[in-house]
Order: structure tokens, then C-alpha cells, then sequence
């Protein structure tokens, strides 16, 4: 007899962005009685809604949704909060005898939560993020490497300075490379991962759509609005969708040419989140028929 305890199950549905996941996993989770938690880094930010193409009220169909809006834009976000919090979901979903599936794009997220792939618990040093965030990111990252040579492997997205601070900021406290600073356990739930993708052309026609989209339904104003309220904080100027807009609003280059440039941005992440996600081998992948805005 078996006397391991079995795990729970839980869904991670992954994908680039504008693959389907959103519908997918709302089609799904009613079909078996689940609920859904977000693991995506910007949809936890309130007000980032139209720029995210986060799912309306509407969209949702009456199926809990977790991890959406629950921080303001200059709150300072991390992947260790993700997961404490993104556990607790989980864990209260299957105390009431529901699936949780877990849908998003932030492959960070799925690592640290179903791999057991985690940094060390350092506590925030404003002053050195402070003095780092006025470099470029060719420039922090050419420090990051004469810390850690090895950190050239590192997954960190182009222009994704937060995350690079953050890597320069461990690696000073720790003293150790990346690699070693970090901890592997085994997970503790039975997950089944499901990918949803398209054809290169497909998902670049959907990609461009979105963004079509998103201008008609106020992304502009959208922008205006966060920039007025918040100023240019970080999270705002360093995610796609508002940056090119407000590279707009300064004059660095027309409208159109933003629009373009949020096309090529936005399928250019899409490229780096199928390279991510590709590593994994447990993800079956299938091409989603269906045609979805989201």
C-alpha cells in the first residue's frame, strides 16, 4: 500500500500572449467546477486594464478569478509575494473540493510556484534600487555580469530593468551567484500544463488585432490617466502598451509609428514567452482552434 499522500491537481494553462488562454481557461473551468488564478505580473496592478488586455466582468462568465487587481501601480510587486499569495488561492479552491487552474504569461511565476524554483528571501534595499534605476538596461546588465559571469544565462527580458535591479540586488547581498542563491524543492501539487499556441502568422495576425483593439477601446486615455494620477513610475514605463504610448505623448515619435512599435513589442514577447515555456517538457501543446479576442 502506498502510504505517500497524493497530490492535489491543479491546471496551468500557459501561452504567448493573445493565444486564448483567458477563454480557454474560463471554458474549461466551467465545464469542471473550477476557479481561476491569474499568474500574470500585470494584472495584479489596479487601473492597468485596457494596456494588459486584462479580462472584463464579462469576460470572466461568473467563474472566480484571483490574483486581478489587487495592488496599486507603485506598489513594488515580487514573484516570492506571487506565490505566498497565489498558494493561499490554491489551496483555499481545493479545501472547497474545486480544481484551480492557474493561466497567465509570466513564466517566472509558473517556475517559482510549480517548479519549486525560488530566489532568496532579501529584503528590499530602496537606496541601491534608487541609485540603480537612473542606468539603462545595457549598462545594469553589464554590472550584473562583473558580479556573476554566470548571469548571462539568467532569464531576464530586454528592458525589463525591475527585474535586472532586483538580480544586482541579490547577488551584492548574497554574495553568490544567481545560480546558487537559488533553492529547488519538489512541488507539492500534481500538475497538469496545458499550452496553447497558434501558427507563427496566426498568433501575429491575433497579436496585431489585440492591439488594434486596444487602441479603439482607450488606450491612450488609459495612459493619460495612470501617468496623471501615478507620474512616471516604473511599472507604467517599463510595460508594453503604455510605454510606446508615451513615448507618443513626448513627441518621440508619431502615433502611427507608436501603434507599429507596440505591434513589434508585443510579438517579440510573444517569442520570448514560447521560448520560456518551451523548456518546460511537461506542457502538451496544441495549436487552439477556436478564435478568441483575449
Amino acid at each position: 500500500m502506498n502510504k505517500h499522500k497524493q497530490k492535489n491537481k491543479v491546471i496551468a494553462i500557459v501561452g504567448a500572449t493573445a493565444s486564448g488562454k483567458t477563454a480557454y481557461a474560463v471554458e474549461l473551468a466551467r465545464k469542471i467546477d473550477a476557479e481561476i488564478v491569474s499568474a500574470d505580473s500585470r494584472y495584479v496592478y489596479k487601473g492597468f486594464d485596457i494596456g494588459t488586455a486584462k479580462p472584463t466582468v464579462e469576460e470572466r462568465q461568473g467563474i472566480p478569478h484571483y490574483m486581478i487587481d489587487i495592488v496599486e501601480p507603485d506598489f513594488e510587486y515580487s514573484s516570492g509575494l506571487f506565490v505566498s499569495q497565489a498558494q493561499k488561492h490554491i489551496n483555499d479552491i481545493l479545501s472547497r473540493g474545486k480544481v484551480p487552474i492557474v493561466t497567465g504569461g509570466t513564466g517566472l511565476y509558473f517556475n517559482m510556484l510549480f517548479q519549486s524554483y525560488q530566489l532568496p528571501n532579501i529584503e528590499p534595499d530602496k537606496k541601491l534600487r534608487e541609485e540603480l534605476s537612473h542606468y539603462e538596461f545595457d549598462e545594469l546588465f553589464k554590472m550584473l555580469l562583473e558580479l556573476d559571469d554566470s548571469a548571462k544565462d539568467a532569464k531576464i527580458e530586454k528592458n525589463d530593468k525591475k527585474k535586472l535591479i532586483r538580480a544586482i540586488e541579490i547577488v551584492k547581498k548574497t554574495g553568490l551567484p544567481l545560480s546558487e542563491s537559488r533553492a529547488k524543492g519538489e512541488c507539492e501539487y500534481d500538475v497538469e500544463w496545458i499550452g496553447l499556441n497558434f501558427e507563427r502568422e496566426e498568433l501575429y495576425d491575433r497579436i496585431n488585432k489585440r492591439v488594434d483593439w486596444m487602441i479603439e477601446a482607450g488606450l491612450v486615455e488609459e495612459t493619460k490617466k495612470l501617468l496623471d494620477k501615478f507620474g512616471r513610475i516604473p511599472n507604467l514605463v517599463d510595460t508594453i502598451g503604455y510605454r510606446e504610448i508615451i513615448k507618443y505623448f513626448d513627441g518621440e515619435m508619431p502615433f502611427e509609428e507608436a501603434v507599429s512599435k507596440l505591434k513589434q513589442n508585443s510579438r517579440n514577447y510573444a517569442k520570448r514567452q514560447l521560448t520560456w515555456f518551451r523548456k518546460n517538457e511537461n506542457i502538451k501543446w496544441n495549436v487552439y482552434p477556436n478564435r478568441h479576442k483575449k
